[in-house]
């Protein structure tokens, strides 16, 4: 297979979900020793067009062409010997397992009868050294880190004849030295003669890395653009429909007394002597790098984790330690990083995620009142545009953006004091990032006290009054909005000292 050469094109690729059209004249090229970035807001097709060639669903029409012939579709197992592997931002490894068990799980080599551990570890210590990672296929899975998890998935993937790597959003849960080593891994893949089609919402990163960029919106191919064809900026036209030009739409807002003050808030596991404040109408972003403890002291607050010393006060009253129940009743919220885990029911309706913090509100004589949790969840989802067929449809039908727009409806509707919002953009689209910057302005202008985590400098720069910078479970400094810089907040992040 030479460098160059077409491997798969898709053409006028449709499919439906009952009365829901995900896919309507799809196209993509792909070609070998390629990296390919598949771009569109959430809801715009691109899981569709992945799981498609995973194997997951069957096209409803339109034609599917692998190394010129007819591609097998409806079949996980049929993909693979097509040699279409898929690397999912949440690794599937089995942690008990040593690295070489996962990489050759379930076709484990045999000398006769007997599993030729040997040959496995000699070979996967083979692809590990050609993606450019040191990993010892002896070791236990459990203890990689997510970064390492997707090596071995992909060097599950090359032991299998993979000529054409599909990730999704590979990089939302890394860090900044992970995800530039998963970009060296991409290249090596690449100089393999291999295809990688990739999913991401981090654009600075796609223009980075890509040799080719193809842009969808509304189930349909909007462009396919080599990356020096093209720009930031036609980019999100192209995603959104539309000019994007206020992505950080914040405001000055009257800033008003105290909400929160946390005072020597230590669990020394985590976290040492954090003390900061949050006032009404206030924007204060926790910063670090991830593994800071930034989320762990956001979780101390709430009552989801206790902590060994210090003191939460809320309105100037103490909150009590290790109490959500508690912290609701006084009207904080918490909006969790791991939405699909910690945030949303995904098997529940839409209606019944917006609605259940508010359950004392909707209830008569013990009993949910039916209209009113109706007339709630249309109210928040003219509010935020959530978008959705039904209101009982599982919110895990909903793209990323949406689920997201859920999370924020469900706590916005408890009118809360404080709102307390963990990575409010990761792995949505940049139209949507747009959207909730806008109703996280909103609330300060309401009068509510907002702390922010991201590992989004721009977001952080963009939307704070605040900045607190953590390094190892330390508060390392704290900038004003004016005096705040990228430069600032890295050096202090990663040195915990603050630059000139």
């Amino acid at each position: 297979m030479q460098k160059g050469e077409l491997l798969l094109e898709m053409n006028k690729v449709a499919k439906r979900f009952g009365g829901a059209i995900a896919l309507k004249g799809t196209d993509l090229k792909i070609r070998s020793g390629e990296i390919h970035a598949l771009l569109g807001e959430n809801g715009a097709g691109k899981s569709t067009m992945l799981k498609i060639l995973a194997g997951v669903h069957v096209n409803d029409g339109g034609t599917i062409k692998l190394g010129g012939k007819d591609f097998i579709t409806g079949s996980p197992q049929d993909s693979i010997e097509q040699g279409i592997a898929v690397i999912y931002q949440e690794p599937s490894l089995f942690l008990d397992l040593s690295l070489a068990e996962n990489v050759f799980i379930g076709r484990q080599p045999k000398k006769g009868k007997i599993i030729d551990w040997k040959f496995a570890q000699t070979e996967s210590a083979r692809l590990f050294k050609e993606l450019g990672v040191d990993l010892d296929p002896k070791r236990q899975a459990r203890g990689l880190s997510i970064a390492d998890q997707q090596v071995v998935e992909i060097a599950k993937a090359l032991s299998m004849n993979a000529n054409i790597i599909l990730m999704d959003e590979p990089t939302a849960a890394l860090s900044a030295s992970e995800v530039e080593r998963l970009m060296t891994v991409m290249k090596s893949l690449k100089a393999a003669n291999k295809a990688v089609i990739f999913v991401s919402h981090r654009l600075d990163e796609v223009f980075t890395i890509s040799d080719y960029i193809t842009v969808m919106r509304d189930g349909a191919t909007v462009s396919e653009n080599e990356v020096g064809a093209t720009n930031l900026q036609k980019v999100i036209k192209e995603m959104v429909g539309r000019e994007l030009t206020d992505l950080f739409p914040k405001t000055d807002h009257k800033i008003g007394e105290v909400v929160l003050e946390v005072n020597d808030l230590t669990n020394p596991a985590y976290f040492r002597n954090i003390s900061f404040k949050v006032k009404k109408g206030e924007i204060v972003a926790l910063a670090g790098l991830v593994g800071s403890g930034r989320s762990e002291v956001a979780r101390a607050i709430f009552g989801v984790d206790k902590y060994e010393s210090g003191s939460v006060k809320l309105n100037g009253k103490p909150l009590p330690a290790g109490s959500p129940i508690e912290s609701m009743a006084r009207k904080i919220a918490l909006v969790p990083e791991d939405r699909r885990q910690q945030g949303l029911f995904m098997v529940a309706g839409v209606n019944r995620n917006i609605s259940m913090e508010s359950f004392t509100q909707l209830t008569d004589r013990g009993l949910i009142n039916f209209k009113k949790e109706k007339s709630l969840t249309e109210t928040w989802k003219d509010k935020l545009s959530i978008k959705f067929v039904n209101q009982a449809d599982p919110v895990d039908r909903l793209s990323g953006g949406n689920q997201q727009k859920t999370v924020l409806a469900k706590w916005l509707a408890t009118n809360p004091d404080l709102l307390i919002i963990d990575e409010p953009t990761r792995g949505i689209d940049v139209a949507t990032k747009a959207e909730v910057h806008r109703l996280v302005d909103q609330a300060a202008g309401e009068g509510k006290a907002i702390l922010m985590i991201s590992s989004e400098l721009p977001e952080v720069l963009g939307m704070a009054d605040r900045i607190i910078v953590m390094r190892e479970g330390r508060q390392v400094a704290e900038l004003s909005r004016a005096e705040a810089t990228q430069e600032k907040v890295i050096a202090a992040a990663t040195t915990g000292k603050r630059s000139a």
